[in-house]
């Protein structure tokens, strides 16, 4: 089995994200493909994710009085056993429809088979806190409340990375931070290392590059993946908060990659930058980018195939492989692709699929304007939900391209790999089980999907059931993008400089500490230059 990883949420977005993603852990039994217990711990009460949630006050309702509900709602018959009762007010005709769904699957065959979607779910406009939508049971150690500022209201706001890191400056803070984690290490049979997802845009990078940095100090041979998570804000009409979340985002990503075996930037942004860009679309998804509950849910079902690799049964790697398989030459920032959910026609045969798409039908997920993946230099592809067995369409004939004539998915898919990114290094992986998206993930699936998430074949066979479950493609890529996405933070930290946000250094961010990590920011972007981009470096420089 996979070894255990704990995971850390820093921030209200990072546990957006991270909700939804314990909620889809909902799978097959022990046995299977991935190892629940890479991510879950066995307790007395069930299996509970092995987390530490750092929040604020105001930022996750009932929960921050003591923990986890005490009556767990059972909605699943699988090895994640219990589920948390969402709280009152807001989330209340969530749990009600949950419920619903938990009883009709009670009383079925006695099967393991998921819930289904007996009532939709609303569009998500009510849904105010991560905590409406948690559908696991969380242990008394994991949600830590930082009582210093507030999660709503004008005033008592985490909003600079000063802040963040005058927290975990804090004594007390820091021994009840150990302490939780102590709790967690020191369970495990053999600990992977750390799951790190980090808000970028506010006061909790901060806070994530002083958690990384005791990371790093104190576990220093385990992995430590950091996921640099961004919302999609709009801020229009208020430059002072645009300011704050570019210098946010460009600090972070200088001390997280630095403190992390491997970085990487999640968002549905079009850019981290000043310049304003429209959120990553999906052809078969219409969510709200406004709404947290929306855009988390696209960016936990990317994460949760994004993760594989170190969570397969058959332990055929580890967050340590993974990170030293892309950040070789100083490349520890690495961009995500996804295609969520992969369009895959029912009835179609892998190579038949991936023929019908002049590109891999993928989208960056980092922030990056350019939207084609035209090179890397190396990658961890991870493709769920797709039949193993027998890719070829049509047995016994002439196989119509090299694809149709590979023997297994795998093989399929590696050699596809190797065509469009010919010279990169490419690991892939393919696994039967999808990606669950019953209750309470968010019903934004095009009514073209049947309910296991894939195109039907005649436009008229459509059903207007509601998705159980996608197949989804991802990619993390040591790439070229980067470069981009870094070369325009330094030309945005450059444009802003000191003066325009001098609240911003007075929160506890020093002039040096800025120039320092704008200096690294552009050592990084070098690091993913390529023949005639290193030639000009230096001219671009000159140029900013």
């Amino acid at each position: 089995m996979a070894g255990e990883a704990v995971t850390l949420q820093l921030g209200h977005y990072a546990s957006c994200v991270g909700a939804h993603w314990w909620g889809l852990q909902r799978g097959p039994p022990p046995g299977t493909e991935l190892s629940h217990a890479a991510l879950l711990r066995a307790g007395r009460g069930g299996c509970t994710p092995r987390l530490i949630a750092l929040e604020l006050k105001g930022g996750v309702g009932p929960l921050e009085r003591g923990g986890a509900p005490p009556e767990p709602l059972s909605a699943w018959r699988g090895d994640v056993a219990n589920y948390a009762e969402p709280p009152p007010g807001e989330g209340e005709a969530m749990r009600d429809r949950g419920q619903r769904a938990g009883d009709a699957s009670a009383e079925g065959d006695g099967s393991s088979s998921a819930p289904t979607h007996d009532a939709a779910l609303a569009p998500g406009s009510d849904v105010q806190l991560w905590s409406d939508y948690l559908s696991v049971q969380l242990h008394p150690k994991s949600v830590y409340i930082l009582q210093q500022y507030n999660h709503d209201g004008d005033s008592g706001r985490l909003e600079a990375f000063g802040q963040g890191e005058r927290l975990l400056q804090d004594a007390a803070c820091v021994e009840e931070l150990e302490d939780r984690l102590h709790f967690y290490v020191e369970e495990c049979d053999y600990l992977q290392g750390f799951q790190v997802l980090c808000d970028l845009h506010d006061g909790f990078s901060g806070v994530g590059a002083k958690v990384t940095e005791l990371l790093h100090d104190e576990y220093s041979r385990k992995g430590i993946l950091t996921w640099g998570l961004t919302p999609v804000t709009r801020n229009l009409g208020d430059p002072q908060k645009n300011f704050y979340r570019v210098l946010n985002a460009a600090l972070g990503i200088a001390h997280l990659s630095a403190h992390s075996s491997l970085f990487c930037p999640l968002s549905l942004r079009g850019g981290l930058g000043l310049e304003p860009h429209p959120p990553t679309a999906f052809p078969y998804v219409s969510y709200d980018a406004a709404l947290n509950y929306h855009s988390s849910a696209v960016l936990a079902a990317a994460l949760d195939a994004l993760t594989v690799p170190y969570r397969l049964s058959s332990s055929r790697g580890s967050m340590m492989h993974l990170a030293e398989m892309l950040s070789f030459s100083g490349r520890k920032v690495v961009a995500a692709w996804a295609a969520v959910p992969f369009p895959a026609v029912r009835g179609h045969s892998l190579p038949d699929t991936l023929c019908a798409h002049q590109d891999l039908p993928w989208k960056l997920l980092s922030s990056c304007r350019e939207q084609k993946p035209s090179c890397c230099f190396a990658q961890s592809v991870v493709l769920r939900g797709i039949c193993k067995e027998n890719p070829i369409s049509h047995p016994g004939q002439q196989p119509p391209s090299l694809l149709h004539a590979c023997d297994t998915a795998e093989q399929v898919l590696q050699y596809h790999l190797h065509t469009v990114f010919p010279g990169a290094f490419s690991t892939a992986h393919v696994l039967e089980q999808p990606c669950v998206t019953l209750p309470p993930y968010p019903p934004i699936f095009s009514p073209l999907l049947t309910r296991q998430g894939f195109l039907t074949d005649h436009l008229s066979s459509h059903s207007a059931a509601a998705v159980e479950s996608i197949p989804v493609l991802t990619s993390l890529q040591s790439s070229p993008v980067l470069r981009t996405l870094l070369r325009e933070l330094c030309r945005d930290l450059q444009k802003l400089g000191t003066r325009r946000c001098s609240a911003f250094f007075a929160a506890g961010v020093e002039e040096d500490d800025f120039h320092e990590a704008l200096e690294e920011l552009r050592a990084l972007s070098q690091c993913y230059e390529m023949g005639f981009e290193a030639d000009n470096s230096e001219d671009e420089s000159d140029s900013d």
